[in-house]
This record gives C-alpha cells, structure tokens and sequence, in this order.
C-alpha cells in the first residue's frame, strides 16, 4: 500500500493504493456534448484519483479527514499537468474535484444551497434549478452521459437499487430525505433525467406557511380546529404545489398524546411529534420479488394500534384501505391526492378504487367516501410561482347520488402587480362549517367570521 504518511497508523494512509491501476477506459467524445477546459480538468483529476484510491476505505473515514490527504494528491496531479492556479481558482478547483470523488459532483453546490428546492437534470447538458418557485438555468452540467450515469449509479447503489435498461426508471431518497427519480435510455429519449426534489433542513411550520402567503392567520386558526376535532383531511394539487409540506404543517396541530403512522412511498413527512412510525414501501428486488406496497402497509398498520394514520399520497389502490380506516376509528387521519379541484380530487378517488378489482355500486362508493373524507383542502402553484391554498371545501354528505360540499375559504384574484406576481386575498364565505358543533364540544377558539353565516 502506497502510504501518504508513513509514520502514521491509522486508516487514512491506507487511502491511496500502490497497485498499478488499469488503464482508464477512454471517455467517448459525444459531438453534442457541452464541455470546458474547467470540467475536463475536473474529471481529468478525478479518473486519475480513482485510478490511486482505495475505495473501500472511503466510507469509513469523514470528509475533514479525506480533505487532507487529498489536497495535496490534487495539487501534485495540477502541478504535473503544468496547470497554474490562483488561490481561488485552486480552492475552488479543489472543492469540485472533492465533490466528485465524495459527493454527487455538479449537483453537490445546489444540494447544499438552501434556497434551491429542485434540482432537474436534462440530460447530461442542461441542469436547472428552482428557487423561490422559480426555474432557472445553471451554468453548471456534466462533461458527458457517461459522467452523468456515474453519478446516477453513485445514488441509486447507495440505497440499495439498481438502474439500467432493464429497470430504466427509479425511485429512491437521498441520505439527508431529498427525493430522487431517475429515468434512463432508451425510455429517455435524448439521455437520462434526473430530478431531485430537496428536502428541507427545517421542517415547514404554519408559521412559515403564512409568510410565503399560501395562507392567512385565519385560515390557520381553522386548521387548528379541523385538526383537533379530528376530521379526516384530503389535500389536493398538482405536482409541485405543495402537498406534502402543507400537510406536515397540519401535523404540527396534532397532540403528542397520539400515536401516528405515517405511510409513504419515500419517506418525507418531518412529524415532530413523540410517537410517530414512519414506514415505507419497497420496490421489487432483481428477481422481480420482495415489493411491498402501501395497500400492504395500509394493512399492517391497522394492527399497530395507531390514533392516526398519514398516508403521504395514495395513487392506487390502497385508498379502499385508507377509506375504510377512516369510517372505523381512526378518525383524524390525512392525506394527499394530484388533482386540480376538490371535486376531481374525490373522483379521483372512486377511479382508484376501481383499480382494486372490486365493482362496487357507485351510490355505495361515493357514499363511502363522503362518509371517510371531512375537509377537502386545495393548494395550487401558481403562474407567479408561489404556492397558495385557493379552497377549503367540507363535504356535508349526499343528495342523491352526488357528494354535497361546501365551501368555506377560498382564495379571491385581483389582478396582476408589475412584476407578474398574482395579487389577490383569501376570504371566508359565510358558511358555517358542520364541525364548528364539535369545536365547540372542544372547547377551541373559533375564528369570529365562521361563526355565523352571512
């Protein structure tokens, strides 16, 4: 073993091995491809750091530790390169290449940057960004597609799944929660895509929910008492409009004397409550075996004695289980459905309850969901890119063989501002809701303009 330092003992010196390396395959030259003399000495450095690392002690030892027997390899390698840097071009050069033999390489910088929300790579030439709810392009990308199917194969083995052409689409979540899809040729076109939703360091409270103006204090207050009188809650929306953080901020409302499950395909929910079991679903293995899905969790959780259960999104047919738990004691519960108003969302419903098989009359169905659902909360991401609650709709049971709703808040647009920001308020509507009786009953503060009608 090459030793950086031979008077040490520990594992670091072990990091570089003295065994000749293979020669590097040579990288293929893609005529479309986006390249700079900055990336191609980046990944220059790095395929020859891991021609000279020994990767297997690489996860035993912490970045602090790896910098400093690094460092001193890369400017040996720029200064047989005959490359001349100042300082900041170094430092910076540096910690690109470290980010590429230890981290995710061109994503590393907007991973750490807390004011990006997603990160969206199209192929391995264009990388954008969102900030603020805003798209934007990055100067950064990867040198090649090889490049980019590294760093894809980096994250997808880290959580134990796999990603080819076999299996070109993938799901899974990065160390710190943040939710990766990656899909692959052929059934990506041009090269593969990679998106990364990132999750957040400090989890959404109501507080924060009505600075960004998705909300008013006044909705808030309503939302304290639907969940405290433990109505069950559907939340409705696009991709992206801001689901599942609006639903961990209910969360905040529930009481530490409950114990919650929380049911996810990738766990995000960030409950901060004493008593919370977090589960997951599992994709099938290489022999097309061992997948577990919510409808399965659905089914053990019942047996695990919960006050509450959290279903992160159902989008199959598990929401004939989630139903049923709510009409069978386990009032409170919530979750979240893509659709574009309240009324789609509960349509969408009797859709996947037809994906279970079961041909179950329509009137019997319907009535089953007006009796399981309560509230109906929808959120919409909005032209100007901000996300807002634009409806908050009680259903109040059936006439005939329709579900009956009502509205409670919406969200009024007035116009447009000069730099395209959506202007507008929520108000309530005058209607009284059903479960202000039990609010009452609990003993909450009402907020004053629901408490009569108009």
């Amino acid at each position: 073993m090459f030793r950086v330092f031979p008077e040490k003992e520990d594992s670091t010196a072990e990091i570089f091995d003295q065994t000749p390396a293979e020669p590097a395959e040579p990288v293929a030259r893609d005529a479309s491809a986006v390249s700079s003399p900055r990336t191609d000495l980046k990944v220059h450095l790095h395929q020859k750091l891991l021609e000279m690392l020994n990767l297997g002690v690489l996860d035993q030892l912490s970045r602090t530790e790896l910098n400093r027997e690094l460092v001193p390899i890369i400017r040996k390698l720029l200064d047989a390169e005959g490359v001349v840097l100042d300082t900041g071009e170094y430092r910076q050069l540096t910690d690109e290449v470290l980010d590429e033999v230890l981290g995710l390489g061109p994503l590393e910088p907007y991973l750490k940057d807390p004011t990006v929300t997603d990160i969206l790579v199209n192929t391995h030439q264009h990388m954008f960004v969102e900030r603020f709810g805003q798209l934007e392009p990055t100067e950064a990308h990867f040198k090649d597609e090889r490049h980019l199917m590294r760093v894809i194969q980096k994250i997808v083995t880290g959580v134990g799944r796999r990603v080819d052409e076999s299996q070109p689409w993938m799901d899974a979540r990065l160390p710190d929660g943040s939710r990766v899809n990656v899909l692959v040729p052929p059934c990506a076109v041009d090269g593969a895509l990679l998106s990364i939703r990132k999750f957040s360091k400090t989890p959404y409270t109501m507080d924060r929910i009505i600075e960004l103006g998705s909300i008013d204090r006044k909705m808030a207050a309503l939302f304290e008492v639907i969940v405290s009188t433990r109505r069950n809650v559907l939340i409705s929306g696009g991709t992206g409009s801001g689901k599942t953080t609006l639903l961990n901020a209910l969360s905040s409302y529930i009481s530490n004397r409950e114990r919650i499950v929380t049911i996810e395909d990738t766990a995000e929910l960030q409950l901060q409550q004493a008593h919370v079991c977090r589960i997951e679903t599992r994709p099938p293995n290489l022999e097309n075996a061992g997948e577990v899905t919510q409808r399965d969790l659905l089914k053990n959780a019942l047996r695990m004695r919960p006050d509450r259960i959290i279903v992160g999104e159902v989008r199959g047919a598990e929401v004939l289980d989630m139903l049923q738990a709510m009409n069978t004691g386990h009032d409170g519960s919530m979750t979240t459905v893509h659709a574009n108003t309240p009324r789609d969302a509960l349509t969408r419903l009797e859709h996947m309850v037809g994906m279970t098989g079961l041909d179950l009359p329509q009137n019997s169905l319907r009535g089953q969901i007006a009796s399981a659902i309560h509230v109906v909360i929808q959120i919409q991401r909005m032209s100007d890119g901000r996300r807002r609650v634009t409806s908050i709709q009680e259903i109040i049971g059936m006439e005939s063989n329709t579900v009956t709703m009502q509205e409670i808040y919406k969200f009024e647009r007035t116009g447009l501002d000069s730099a395209g920001n959506i202007l507008g308020t929520h108000r309530a509507t005058g209607v009284r809701p059903k479960f202000l009786r039990l609010a009452e009953e609990y003993g909450l503060n009402i907020p004053a303009e629901l408490q009569k009608e108009n």
